[in-house]
């Protein structure tokens, strides 16, 4: 066989192998998500779905990802190249384990650990199993490490560079005790991590095996596989008009100051390719809003996602843009910036590259979405002495569309989590949840309304606690289009057991006693289209 009919059978093996090896592949990495969250320890992830689980080539290039939370996927990416500059491909060994989670190396803020283990096959490097998952407690001021009041990285815990966690032999004891003595709650630590590893684990044995079974053909197929990602959203980009739209949004101040925090973005689109460009957002702030450039790409990942949906879960769809986040800005903060309550930075940008987007004319038209979910982390001592703590993450509503009204009480756009169910909350922690609802008529009006927000009701039935409180929208609302009216803001109170009221702002940390009620009213979506009129 000549060496034009070697590279013509050589193209069909691998064209052959593409649809078979992607499909195995989300399998794989939808299995370690699972996988994750039946073994988690912490409620937020074993209930919200507040981790996420990929597969990497051994250059850092994405190669599938589960389906499951957005905020955290996008920021793997940075991640596994910050613990690859420290520790190349070429030196890991099987059975190592790193561990991270600096945001100035790539991670986010400090309770998401990011966990990654290399995939050997013939004694090389094929390919790298990471794993993100949102901590109960990696230390700071605060318990639940998510204090709204911080001002710098040095108040929110424990910040980890790329290390070697781990070998062969187990877990580094000494790196096990500096976790241990740093956090509040030391045993779901361990717990989670372990299911972390456990989902590594299992994605490392997976990907063997099936390089195993395809043989010479892997690597060239998983390459194929990103150029065809990389080819579909160029086509898909092909197909839009030229132009440069721009959106701007802002933030209910930094949890320090009041003055309201602009994200601003412009988007420009030339041929297959297409420029995001935060310029315009306001400089970093003393509060803990700031979000790490890892962050931002998360939102920039699920936004290019968004284009050619079709195209296999990899980092072919990145190609075609280049992002830019101007160094000292809240979208890209120097240190040492506080960053924990980055989420609602992160969906605010979303939003703002979805609303640019829609002026392009492209899809069907949506209204923003309430662009917020809610976390609380809440610590406290019962009376007996015993302490305890519950993180949550509460939805919000989504946009309308030129379709129909918004859903209503859903995580929208690069949030995906899930809400923690009543039963969950009450039997972690001496909490009546009194009220679950869909708050009503807080969606835009229109002729399509924006989904509602949710409202709960909470009682603490005994003992004393401290509430860390990070919310968004409280001042500002999600606009409608096309004529449609905006959603409406958010409201946080504590109806105190003597009967006076406490109205929390956007970031917040109180007291709790028992008999006090704590009540959240999340932000509704935009509505869509003007209404019609009274006949």
């Amino acid at each position: 066989m000549n060496t034009a009919h070697l590279k013509t059978h050589a193209t069909a093996q691998v064209t052959a192998h593409m649809e078979p090896l992607r499909l195995a592949l989300q399998g794989a990495v939808d299995r370690m998500q699972s996988g994750m969250m039946r073994a988690a320890y912490s409620s937020i992830a074993r209930e919200g779905g507040g981790c996420a689980a990929a597969l990497f080539l051994p250059d850092g290039r994405l190669l599938a990802q589960a389906r499951s939370l957005p905020l955290l996927l996008g920021s793997l990416i940075p991640a596994v190249a910050g613990v690859l500059r420290r520790f190349p491909a070429a030196g890991m060994a099987e059975g190592d384990g790193y561990l991270m989670n600096d945001p100035w190396s790539g991670g986010t803020h400090l309770p998401d650990l990011i966990v990654v283990r290399p995939v050997l096959h013939g004694g090389a490097v094929i390919a790298l199993a990471a794993t993100c998952l949102h901590h109960q407690d990696v230390g700071g001021m605060a318990p639940g490490s998510i204090p709204p009041n911080a001002t710098e990285i040095y108040q929110e815990g424990l910040r980890l560079p790329p290390l070697r966690w781990r070998n062969a032999a187990g877990i580094d004891d000494g790196i096990r005790s500096i976790l241990e003595a740093n956090s509040r709650t030391p045993v779901n630590l361990q717990g989670d991590l372990a299911a972390q590893w456990s989902a590594v684990s299992l994605g490392a044995r997976e990907l063997a095996a099936l390089a195993a079974r395809t043989g010479e053909v892997f690597a060239p197929t998983c390459d194929a596989l990103i150029a065809q990602s990389e080819q579909m959203t160029r086509a898909a980009l092909r197909a839009a008009p030229d132009g440069e739209w721009s959106w701007q949004d802002q933030l209910d101040g930094d949890g320090i100051d009041a003055t309201p925090v602009r994200i601003a973005v412009t988007l420009t689109k030339r041929g297959d390719s297409i420029a995001i460009d935060f310029a315009g957002s306001s400089p970093q702030v003393r509060g803990p809003i700031n979000a790490s450039p890892g962050s931002v790409l998360s939102a920039a990942l699920f936004f290019m996602r968004t284009l050619a949906p079709d195209a296999p879960n990899n980092a072919g769809c990145l190609a075609p843009l280049t992002l830019h986040l101007p160094p000292g800005s809240v979208v890209n903060p120097d240190l040492p910036a506080a960053v924990n309550a980055r989420t609602a930075t992160v969906k605010l940008a979303c939003n703002a590259m979805l609303g640019a987007w829609s002026q392009a004319g492209t899809g069907v038209s949506v209204a923003p979405h309430a662009g917020v979910a809610t976390v609380m982390s809440i610590s406290g001592t019962r009376d007996d002495g015993r302490r305890w703590m519950l993180t949550e993450i509460i939805a919000s509503g989504a946009g309308a569309s030129a379709l129909g009204d918004g859903r209503s009480g859903v995580s929208t756009d690069i949030g995906n989590a899930r809400n923690t169910p009543v039963e969950v909350i009450e039997s972690e922690a001496p909490l009546q949840v009194e009220c679950y609802a869909i708050r009503d008529g807080s969606g835009g009006a229109g002729l399509h309304r924006g989904g509602g927000g949710v409202r709960r009701i909470y009682r603490l039935l005994e003992g004393r606690a401290l509430l860390s409180y990070r919310g968004e929208r409280h001042v500002s609302q999600a606009r409608g289009a096309q004529g449609g009216g905006p959603g409406a803001s958010a409201v946080a109170r504590m109806l105190r057991a003597d009967g006076s009221t406490e109205i929390l702002g956007a970031r917040a940390r109180v007291d709790w006693l028992a008999g006090d009620r704590l009540v959240i009213e999340t932000a509704g979506g935009g509505g869509w289209g003007a209404a019609p009129a009274a006949s």
